[in-house]
């Protein structure tokens, strides 16, 4: 289960470093345009996408007060890319390091309804990378009516086959 949690955090770290990368370098006018989607903007979407990472991490760590920075602060675009490539890489230290049984613990946490569930870190491991391709595709769908037309790929087939 480990070498597959550590393909993922390197996969979901390698993915989401292609979206940035290429949305770092529009306008922000582009990172900002509204679309219909789950969220409404290019940069709406990567700040989920890092608010979701910081709080899985900080019920991770057992964190009384969870910090999510699109409350917390209001963050330029800049800001949003380093912290989601921050927190990537922290994923990615933290699978290559853990035992199997850190990944098979089971922690209890509380939702942001504050319920609480018991469950063990690698599905929750796997759910938060599951997370990261939904909304990589999501960018896809924004960038695509914000006009952009290059867009890498990134699915999982590709990173595997990377340098071969």
């Amino acid at each position: 289960m480990k070498e597959l949690l550590q393909q993922f955090a390197q996969y979901n770290a390698w993915a989401n470093k292609r979206f940035i990368d290429l949305i770092t370098g529009l306008s922000p006018e582009q990172q900002k345009q509204e679309v219909s989607s789950s969220f409404n903007s290019l940069y709406a979407t990567l700040l989920h996408m890092w608010d979701a990472e910081e709080i899985w991490w900080q019920r991770l760590k057992l964190r009384e007060q969870i910090i999510i920075p699109s409350i917390s602060f209001n963050p330029v675009m800049q800001e949003v890319a380093e912290g989601l490539t921050s927190q990537d890489n922290e994923w990615v230290n933290w699978v290559n390091n853990a035992s199997e049984r850190q990944l098979e613990h089971v922690f209890e946490y509380r939702n942001s309804k504050k319920e609480l569930f018991k469950q063990p870190v690698a599905e929750v491991l796997f759910h938060l990378f599951n997370h990261g391709t939904f909304h990589r595709g999501q960018l896809v769908t924004i960038l695509r009516n914000t006009g952009v037309e290059k867009i890498p790929s990134t699915d999982f087939i590709q990173w595997c086959r990377r340098g071969k």
